[in-house]
């Protein structure tokens, strides 16, 4: 509901949208969500927690190309972690700005570079056509578990130089770093008490470490880096620490729903088939129409307007991603999944100083995934309702079970 509430409620001349994002009705139906967030004006305030919110391309954009503005380093999700006690240290990468935020970006940016991921990009290939070759002789499998999580779970801390034991905490402490970017609720109630009781915070301790970083890894360039005087060595191993909290859910989820976007139009399935060059543009698309991480947050550094709206100063916005990505005044057809649009400009990434640093790695992986599946088989059929994950921050499937016919 859309309400402009008077004085007394302390909100006078503030469009209110009175709906709770992080509800299991709002997860349920995302799509219905994402729309009463456009049409509530291009920011909106939302009571239940005292935050803004905007799903407009033209808006998102502004708050993520101007970081004095809208800082990061107040947290990118519901706490301010400058003034509230954060659930664990704030990211030096992800919830910092200049200028402590750019010499790590830097070397992370170096160590995920062009040249370096091509490097990685034969072994990614032939890891998925490993995995892709196993399942289709299996026939019936779970497209997630089996594949979209199976293969970055694999690929990443391989090339992040994590020791392959202890892998299983992986998911738990990214699950627990979704959750707290949205309120404490029973979401994150219950992710911090699984891997509380699991290890998993001393596992994740010991993985930042150096000596147990693989040489010649991600890791390894990042200490090397801290060796030469570019970041500190604390920095380095936060920056260790964002290969195990942010660089894997995203893009298992991203696989999982653009592999469902396909599968259910079997007429874009079949063009991928036909073009193996659409397996990068039909995973951009996929981001675009089911954003794997569908919000983002900012915080006000002080008070200012936006989009005619003023806002005080420490005030969080939320940047609804999945809702701009369909915005219309940006996109054609934009509630169409369609492998042949050109969808150059999506927000799944971000944009600005902040935007994703390992956003390539992303792509590299989805593309060996989509290859594979596309060369071998002709077509996928669902053999149950996949069932949807519940993550404060984040949407896509745990379970997709499905039938492959070999091509």
């Amino acid at each position: 509901m859309l309400e402009t509430q008077d004085n007394q409620g302390g909100m006078h001349g503030r469009p209110v949208l009175d709906v709770d994002p992080f509800s299991q009705e709002a997860r349920d139906n995302p799509e219905a969500f994402d729309r009463a967030v456009r049409a509530a004006g291009p920011v909106a305030w939302i009571p239940k927690y005292g935050v803004w919110i905007t799903g407009q391309d033209a808006v998102v954009r502004e708050v993520f190309s101007d970081w004095r503005r809208f800082s990061s380093a107040y947290g990118t999700g519901m706490t301010n972690v400058i003034r509230e006690e954060p659930w664990r240290k704030p990211s030096v990468i992800l919830e910092a700005d200049p200028p402590v935020h750019t010499p790590n970006r830097k070397v992370l940016s170096r160590v995920l570079s062009v040249p370096a991921l091509r490097r990685l990009e034969a072994d990614f290939k032939r890891e998925a056509e490993r995995m892709v070759d196993a399942l289709v002789e299996r026939r019936r499998f779970d497209l997630a578990e089996d594949l979209a999580f199976a293969f970055p779970f694999k690929v990443l801390p391989d090339a992040a130089g994590l020791s392959p034991d202890g892998r299983h905490h992986l998911m738990p402490y990214s699950t627990l770093n979704f959750n707290a970017m949205g309120p404490k609720n029973a979401l994150y109630q219950e992710a911090r008490r699984v891997v509380e009781e699991q290890g998993t915070f001393e596992y994740v301790s010991a993985q930042m470490r150096e000596e147990n970083i693989r040489p010649g890894s991600f890791g390894a360039e990042i200490y090397a880096a801290a060796h030469a005087g570019e970041i500190t060595m604390e920095e380095a191993g936060m920056l260790v620490r964002a290969f195990i909290s942010a660089g894997i859910d995203t893009t298992v989820f991203g696989i999982g729903m653009t592999l469902v976007a396909l599968l259910e139009r079997p007429e874009q399935w079949d063009m991928l088939r036909a073009d193996p060059e659409l397996a990068r543009p039909a995973f951009e698309e996929g981001l675009r129409f089911n954003a794997p991480s569908p919000v983002i947050g900012r915080t006000t550094s002080g008070p200012t307007e936006l989009a005619g709206v003023q806002l005080g100063g420490e005030e969080k916005v939320l940047m609804w991603l999945a809702a701009a990505n369909r915005d219309p005044a940006r996109w054609e057809r934009p509630d169409e999944y369609d492998i042949t649009r050109r969808p150059v400009g999506h927000l799944a990434f971000g944009v600005g100083v902040h935007g994703c640093v390992g956003q390539m790695v992303a792509r590299l992986e989805a593309e060996a995934v989509l290859r594979a599946l596309a060369a071998r088989v002709k077509r996928i059929h669902l053999t149950g309702a996949p069932e949807k994950v519940n993550i404060n921050w984040l949407r896509g499937y745990h379970s997709i079970p499905v039938e492959v016919e070999p091509a």
